[in-house]
């Protein structure tokens, strides 16, 4: 009868490895941009979720905008090299990647777009911003909230409610924080009651299907707080802001946030 060969080191690696590749699932392969641009000065790209590629109307609209962010991108990135090439000859180019990613679609016609950029340009850190998009797509086009409330005038009764709302809530939010040191005029006061600067905002998903249960907030690091407190998600409830609801606005209200929103959106 023949021998049994030993199981060498070398065998049982071997063994150890054909089993993991039989066992683990392959890795999923990296997104592909749908709009890159790579060169010694910047590598930067753009990327649309499915969601958003499934309403071409949207994608576009996205797209558009979106390789007209990374040709501005380009051409300072391009014109800073050529007044510190040495800088980048040590460090590499500008990094740029922005990705649009759909948040919540309510009344099966209102869709919320997050706008979130990474920018790397070769100083202390990388910073990042956010914006948003509310979509129309009935009417194929970006809207403001205008249509949800009977009126939006600057310093209004309605913005004027909604920035009362959103400072009390980013106390409490600080607070959770621990970071409640922040929670001052001085930090806020670049939040004013007009459509335009009281913050990006989002429709936000309920736990009635096809509502909204109010109104999200988003503000980049720095905006409302030091860097280091990072992005802040603030939400402001349809019930507060009840008074002043437009029909169409009393329409697409209803419900509560659900739980798992607070816990993706929320740090």
């Amino acid at each position: 009868m023949r021998a049994a060969r030993s199981m060498t080191p070398a065998r049982i690696m071997g063994l150890a490895g054909l089993l993991a590749c039989l066992c683990l699932p392959a890795r999923a392969a990296d997104p592909k941009p749908d709009a890159a641009i790579k060169n010694a000065s910047i590598e930067a790209s753009v990327y649309l979720d499915d969601k958003i590629k499934a309403d071409s109307a949207l994608a576009a609209d996205c797209l558009t905008e979106g390789k007209k962010w990374i040709d501005k991108q380009a051409a300072e990135a391009a014109a800073d090299r050529k007044q510190e090439p040495e800088l980048f000859k040590e460090r590499g180019g500008y990094s740029f990647e922005r990705k649009y990613s759909v948040r919540s679609v309510v009344d099966g016609r209102y869709v919320s777009v997050l706008r979130d950029d990474y920018m790397n340009t070769l100083g202390a850190h990388p910073n990042s911003d956010v914006n948003t998009i509310l979509w129309d797509t009935a009417e194929k086009k970006r809207i403001s909230i205008r249509p949800f409330f009977t009126e939006t005038a600057d310093n209004g009764p309605t913005l004027a409610a909604m920035r009362k709302a959103v400072i009390a809530a980013l106390n409490a939010e600080k607070k959770r924080r621990d970071a409640g040191e922040t929670a001052t005029a001085e930090w806020y006061k670049e939040l004013k009651p007009t459509l335009l600067k009281i913050g990006a905002v989002t429709l936000a998903p309920s736990t009635v299907s096809g509502k909204s249960s109010g109104l999200t907030f988003h503000y980049p690091p720095s905006a409302v707080g030091p860097y280091a407190e990072g992005q802040y998600v603030i939400f402001v409830p349809w019930e507060s802001l009840k008074p002043y609801l437009t029909p169409e606005g009393a329409k697409i209200f209803a419900g509560a946030r659900p739980k798992a929103d607070e816990d993706d959106q929320q740090q």
